[in-house]
């Protein structure tokens, strides 16, 4: 098995070493350089990854891709693209020979996206950037998935990790008119429209990323109950004299995941609606497997539940649950003032 690890990169001087060090197993290394200033390139060479330069204009990130996996040699088996950000987990290319065992074109792995404070896994889903050599390419022009077009493909996960750490100063800039773009191509594609729209709403264009959320709800692709749920939830943020309206239509789209539950306690946690704030908090806590995939938000498996639930008991004169709630709530931020002032009152009210 023959195992090709490959990237794009821009100025990323700070990276180079790191990704190597994951990633130096692999029987061919390979940076496509997008014009680098700085010494990415000069880095790369020392170590023996191989670079090439490679100019795309207009730009678009799947073009790139596809530049950097043509110069990829013929005889590999295997391919990952690795983002210069990104680190392989000790013990890869093991794990991946299960893959080449099963003839799977594309195994998944465990994808970790973000990281708590305490340096615990936040967001985590299951990562695609792993595939055969023949038969995939690259799609649109941001946000882009990797596609096969030799027929039918055969995945199956993987004891493999792959971890993420952003360069938070890096601009989103770019992104807004390739996902206009990415629309434009294809109106009919659910992800498009549903990241466009978010994009949209991270601009502060609320009015049209209103437009863009209930376009996507309308696509006939748009079939994953857990994305239409949040598409709602993004539509409560949007108009928020219907806020209710479309947590409700969120909730009615997936009841099986927390985040929508909390906002609805949060909202009436707004009201000082407090019976119904602990019913949607309460209810949030009876859902116990984390969802695996990017939808999947940090707030819901952190104190706030707890929090919310304290808080509420505490007003509806439920003390001793209200301590309960508010011990858990702090065994997840120990380090929140404001939760150990909580709990303090809530014990000597207790008393």
């Amino acid at each position: 098995m023959k195992v090709a690890v490959y990237a794009i990169a821009l100025n990323e001087e700070q990276f180079v070493e790191r990704w190597f060090e994951s990633a130096k197993e692999a029987d061919y290394l390979l940076i496509a350089d997008t014009g680098s200033k700085d010494k990415t390139v000069n880095i790369a060479k020392k170590l023996g990854i191989n670079v090439i330069p490679i100019s795309i204009t207009p730009w678009r990130f799947d073009d790139a891709r596809n530049a950097s996996l043509a110069a990829i040699p013929q005889d590999i088996d295997y391919c990952i693209a690795l983002d210069m950000d990104e680190v392989l987990v000790p013990g890869w290319k093991k794990e991946l020979e299960k893959a080449y065992e099963q003839k799977w074109t594309r195994p998944r792995y465990k994808y970790t996206w973000s990281w708590l404070e305490d340096g615990k896994p936040g967001l985590q889903y299951g990562g695609d950037k792993i595939h055969s050599k023949k038969g995939y390419r690259w799609k649109h022009p941001v946000h882009e998935v990797i596609t096969s077009w030799i027929g039918e493909e055969t995945q199956g996960w993987l004891d493999l990790e792959i971890h993420h750490y952003p360069d938070n100063t890096k601009s989103r800039g770019q992104y807004f008119p390739l996902l206009a773009l990415s629309v434009k191509e294809d109106q009919q594609d659910d992800r498009n429209s549903f990241y466009y729209a978010r994009e949209l709403f991270f601009n502060n264009m609320l009015t049209e990323a209103a437009e863009e959320f209930h376009r996507y709800l309308s696509l006939p692709k748009a079939l994953w109950k857990a994305e239409r749920a949040r598409a709602y939830r993004y539509l409560a943020q949007c108009v928020p004299e219907k806020q209710l309206d479309y947590l409700t239509e969120s909730l009615q789209e997936d009841g099986s995941r927390r985040e929508t539950y909390l906002d609805i306690a949060f909202y009436y946690y707004k009201n000082e609606d407090w019976q119904n704030t602990l019913k949607y908090a309460e209810k949030a806590l009876e859902i116990k497997d984390k969802p695996l995939d990017y939808l999947c938000e940090d707030f819901a498996w952190g104190a706030l539940p707890y929090d919310l639930a304290s808080i509420s008991c505490y007003n509806l004169k439920k003390t001793k649950l209200a301590v309960s709630y508010g011990e858990k709530a702090l065994e997840l931020e120990p380090t929140n003032e404001r939760l150990k002032n909580n709990l303090i009152h809530y014990k000597k009210e207790e008393k």
